[in-house]
């Protein structure tokens, strides 16, 4: 064997071992367990180990809970505007060229039309890589599109909520989604139609003071961190110590801030239970919501 065929058997070999390379190894944040990601994958992003739940994208959460090809976006050409100039160490416009090549959508919402186990919802997913997740002139927005949809085709609302909270570079602007969603929420209510408000990792700021804490159900994904200012910034604040878990979605239960905290594992079938028991299988059936 010459130099040169020997260099290519190296290639070769160095290409079928970088197939496992230590980039497909995932540790837990919490347990500090190795595993393979094929593994964490395959629980549907939650440590084998301990129960963890990682945090995943918005396509992730919409292939877990919808029936497979059942997800139709609407409004997928909203993209946010620069409507104060908006500068710090660079321009809002700027930023939000960055993340819509980041994250290949527009803004940080994705909301459209499904099916949980073949019952028909309205769905709003908000993703965290796309600048926190926060609250934005178009977020709202697609929000209110979805609530508007939700009450034409007496179906139920879902919002999945993983958002730093509003929009700094939108300053007021920003802050009158929070009015805006939480006044197009009282549509569902008078049609008699569930709001159901899911909470991930992490939910803060205007949105957990909003419309994420106005669902007729509150559901939290278990370890969610839920709040509206840090710990750190609150411990600062009150000058003390604060309690073992605060701001978990277990903590929050336990305190009747939420109702329900369910398994990745478990939401599909949760949702589609609560849903058909609140409004039926939209073949006709009665309202039993009330």
């Amino acid at each position: 064997m010459g130099f040169t065929d020997f260099l290519k058997n190296l290639k070769k070999n160095e290409s079928r071992a970088n197939i496992d390379t230590s980039s497909h190894w995932i540790k837990c944040d919490k347990c500090q367990a190795l595993m393979y990601y094929k593994e964490v994958i395959s629980q549907l992003h939650i440590c084998p180990k301990c129960g963890y739940h990682f945090r995943i994208t918005a396509t992730q959460r919409i292939e877990i809970l919808c029936d497979e090809g059942s997800f139709i976006e609407f409004d997928k050409d909203l993209s946010p505007i620069d409507p104060l100039n908006f500068v710090d160490k660079e321009s809002y416009k700027q930023r939000i060229k960055k993340h819509q090549a980041k994250t290949g959508r527009p803004s940080s919402v994705i909301a459209g039309q499904a099916r949980i186990n073949k019952v028909p919802i309205q769905l709003v997913v908000f993703d965290f890589a796309f600048m926190g997740g926060s609250l934005g002139s178009v977020e709202g927005e697609k929000i209110v599109r979805a609530i508007n949809r939700a009450c034409q085709q007496k179906q139920a609302l879902i919002i999945i909520s993983t958002s730093g909270g509003a929009r700094m570079q939108e300053s007021t602007f920003s802050l009158m989604q929070m009015a805006k969603t939480s006044a197009a929420l009282n549509k569902l209510s008078e049609a008699r139609l569930p709001f159901i408000s899911l909470l991930c990792d992490p939910t803060f700021g205007g949105v957990s003071a909003s419309f994420a804490f106005l669902g007729d159900l509150i559901i939290a994904e278990p370890g969610a961190m839920i709040g509206f200012a840090g710990a750190r910034v609150i411990k600062q604040t009150i000058g003390s110590d604060l309690p073992e878990g605060f701001q978990t979605a277990e903590f929050l239960l336990e305190r009747g801030l939420i109702d329900m905290v369910v398994s990745r594992k478990d939401i599909k079938k949760t949702l589609s239970d609560i849903i058909l028991m609140l409004v039926g299988n939209h073949e006709n059936q009665p309202i039993l919501y009330s």
